[in-house]
């Protein structure tokens, strides 16, 4: 067969095995040998069209390396760790070890990244929505191996991303629920009791997110101009190992033989008992005595939007003075044992209020008010957004005072009410619609034609005509 490129042949020839056989030189490697790739068919024409195939690949500079692939969890590993991890934030890139290790490795790790098929991800989802996984979660773990498999195409590793055949399963958007007016009065009346009564103060009169209301900080509250500035956050991070010897540092944590049937140690755990560890586990960083970067910490928000100056309402301002001078006092009987972090919201100790006790607070508050159960987002931004709406503020002020970046995100978090509708709809008919004429009484009189109005009446009849 004529070379396509020079100095690049290709063969095709019938083997002693009874198959037509094609190797195609894709290129000379680094040492001075051929990159020759082998292709088989039953019949010549079929080896032929996949020799071309495979040449038109080199020559568009669409083939994929020489050399043995990695599989699908050893690549993972190296995204995560090489690639991921110089763009991710931290909270993001422990997701995405979590899901990769949880979900990603068990079901499809095995396979040579070349040779995974749309089939092998359709049934790992499939296993996955079967175990009673969400939805969301197997679209989020979609997105994670498709965006490895992405880096690994750009590289020529493959030759296709497979994960761009495969459409992951359908979400149901979940439904808010944010406080009615009457709702948020008496969920804050009952905050008033508590010494962190500014802290749901600003989630659900401002709509701030949790870790940026925990991560506020003095520096960034301009009482003067009644601005917060939210440049920080608090995140809970997973601790990374410092160890040079990971698995045996992690020694008295591990537990290789699975639960019993009736295990009681993880009965309450939402995801049944924890998988045994490997044989080379080194995932107990926890432990480690040299751990690093793990635990509460102060992190930049997302997104260059989410720092966005929010205005204070000025009827919270003697609230939050208040509040300072309170944490004033803190300060001084603590003495010595005070850890100053110039957070806003902060333990007996200065440091900064845990993201878990805050949502315990938030279910108790929610008891305490007599209001069904939410979610944390519902009584915080949601109500926030749904509350500006019924205010009659215009929706892209809402969406600067949520600092979103997009509007139709933040048509997502208002959620219409019920009478509102029934008001516009009324406010609408009267628009289009005059008001009903009332018909006039009857007169008690008794009214008889005469043969005067009769003779009035035949002219007008005879000019319709």
């Amino acid at each position: 067969m004529s070379p396509r490129k020079s100095n690049l042949e290709s063969t095709i020839y019938f083997g002693d095995d009874g198959w037509w056989h094609g190797r195609v030189t894709m290129s000379v490697l680094p040492d001075g040998s051929p990159d020759r790739r082998h292709r088989m068919a039953r019949t010549r024409p079929a080896v032929r069209r996949k020799v071309r195939e495979l040449e038109k690949l080199r020559d568009e500079g669409r083939a994929t390396k020489a050399g043995r692939k990695p599989t699908v969890g050893q690549w993972m590993e190296t995204y995560l760790t090489d690639i991921a991890s110089l763009k991710l934030k931290p909270r993001s890139l422990d997701d995405y070890w979590s899901k990769t290790r949880n979900d990603i490795i068990p079901g499809v790790g095995k396979h040579r990244i070349d040779k995974l098929a749309p089939e092998h991800l359709e049934q790992m989802y499939r296993a996955m929505l079967d175990a009673g996984r969400a939805p969301s979660h197997v679209v989020k773990v979609h997105r994670i191996l498709s965006r490895a498999l992405k880096i690994a195409h750009r590289r020529r590793m493959i030759g296709e991303n497979v994960a761009t055949l495969v459409d992951p399963p359908s979400i149901d958007e979940t439904e808010t629920n944010p406080f009615t007016r009457e709702e948020a009065k008496a969920f804050l009346e009952a905050a008033a009791k508590r010494p962190t009564f500014m802290r749901w103060i600003v989630g659900v009169g401002m709509g701030f997110r949790q870790g940026e209301t925990l991560g506020l900080r003095w520096p960034y509250v301009d009482l003067q101009a009644e601005l917060f500035h939210p440049r920080w956050q608090i995140q809970r991070l997973t601790w990374r190992r410092g160890c040079s010897d990971a698995h045996a540092c992690g020694a008295r944590l591990h537990r290789f033989e699975p639960c019993p049937p009736d295990c009681a140690t993880h009965k309450g755990y939402k995801h049944g008992c924890p998988k045994p560890c490997t044989l080379t586990c080194v995932k107990h960083a926890s432990i480690c005595p040299d751990r690093k970067d793990g635990g509460l910490a102060f992190t930049r928000p997302k997104t260059k939007k989410s720092t966005n100056p929010v205005p204070i309402p000025p009827a919270f301002i003697p609230y939050l003075i208040a509040h300072k001078a309170q944490q004033d006092e803190l300060r001084e009987a603590a003495g010595e044992l005070w850890q100053e972090h110039q957070a806003v919201f902060t333990r007996p100790d200065g440091r900064p209020s845990d993201p878990r006790d805050d949502w315990e607070e938030f279910k108790d508050l929610l008891a305490e008010a007599g209001i069904g159960d939410r979610r944390l987002y519902d009584g915080s931004r949601h109500t926030a957004g749904t509350i500006l709406n019924e205010l009659g503020v215009d929706m892209p002020t809402i969406m600067e005072i949520l600092r979103h970046t997009q509007i139709s995100q933040t048509r997502r978090y208002v959620k219409g009410r019920s009478h509102l509708s029934k008001d516009a709809m009324r406010r609408m008919g009267d628009a289009f619609l005059p008001a009903p004429q009332l018909a006039p009484e009857p007169s008690t009189e008794t009214r008889t034609e005469t043969g005067d109005r009769r003779a009035a009446r035949s002219p007008a009849r005879r000019r319709i005509r």
